[in-house]
């Protein structure tokens, strides 16, 4: 496969491998195997559009999400971002992780104004952008509370704000509604697709789960194991539905779904 062009997307993977080492015998930690993390990706991602990483685990999503945020370095091949290579982590990037993270001694609104206040921007400019995204999330009448008075979903929401507060340009999701309850989950998902709307951000989002996959995507990429790679890029047939409508009643979803199972069970 011909590797992307730049232009080609906000991200551009162009031949990105990873190795980690799994044993080396006693006294002889020169003798370390590797094992492929990921093999030779290349793909795109156009700007403002959601994309999810599927597949089960182990195949290397999370790791070329933390390639991608710049928090571990690729050993083969390189990964850019709006045509710059990424070399660390970007303060135009932010990362929303499963667990929360929220700093427990912080009410809400100290919470999300923190990445700000890193910055070094006033107090007040900063929390006058903190209460605008705190009722952007819907959390306005919590803005003094602490993380222990909140729900799951409440706090996930919490890390929503945080992450844009800087107004970035790219969103990395790591499984961030995987510890969350059914109907919490199918909530949040719908108020993260709303959010976004109104960002214009990128979104890269991992996820193990079809279903959430077909509800948020404008492409999944599905993964592979032993080594990891993409095994194909899905076009999401149902990605009209997604505001204002009913994915999972879309005609084609019941077919996707199953298309999507059938591709992770059997072998390439």
């Amino acid at each position: 496969m011909k590797p992307p062009a730049a232009s080609d997307g906000m991200v551009v993977y162009d031949g990105v491998s990873k190795f980690f080492p799994v044993r080396a015998r006693p006294g002889r930690e020169d003798s370390a195997e590797l094992m492929v993390a990921l093999d030779r990706i290349n793909a795109s991602v156009r700007k403002g559009e959601l994309i999810t990483l599927l597949g089960p685990s182990g195949c290397g999503k999370t790791t070329l999400l933390r390639l991608t945020a710049g928090l571990i370095v690729a050993d083969e091949g390189r990964i850019t971002i709006a045509g710059t290579p990424v070399t660390g982590p970007r303060k135009d990037a932010c990362m929303v992780f499963q667990n929360f993270g929220l700093l427990p001694w912080r009410t809400v609104m100290g919470n999300v104004e923190f990445p700000l206040e890193i910055d070094g921007m006033g107090a007040a400019e900063r929390r006058d952008r903190a209460r605008d995204f705190i009722e952007l999330v819907g959390l306005g009448a919590f803005a003094e509370h602490f993380p222990h008075e909140l729900s799951g979903g409440m706090q996930q929401r919490v890390g929503i704000a945080r992450a844009l507060m800087r107004k970035p340009i790219l969103i990395f999701m790591d499984e961030p509604f995987g510890a969350l309850d059914a109907q919490t989950r199918e909530q949040l998902q719908e108020d993260f697709l709303a959010i976004w709307s109104r960002t214009g951000a990128t979104v890269v989002f991992v996820t193990h789960s079809i279903d959430e996959a077909l509800i948020l995507s404008d492409r999944i990429f599905v993964f592979e194991t032993a080594p990891g790679r993409i095994r194909t890029v899905v076009e999401s047939q149902v990605a009209a539905e997604r505001l204002g409508g009913d994915v999972r009643a879309h005609p084609d979803f019941g077919k996707c779904r199953a298309e999507l199972r059938e591709m992770l069970r059997s072998e390439p």
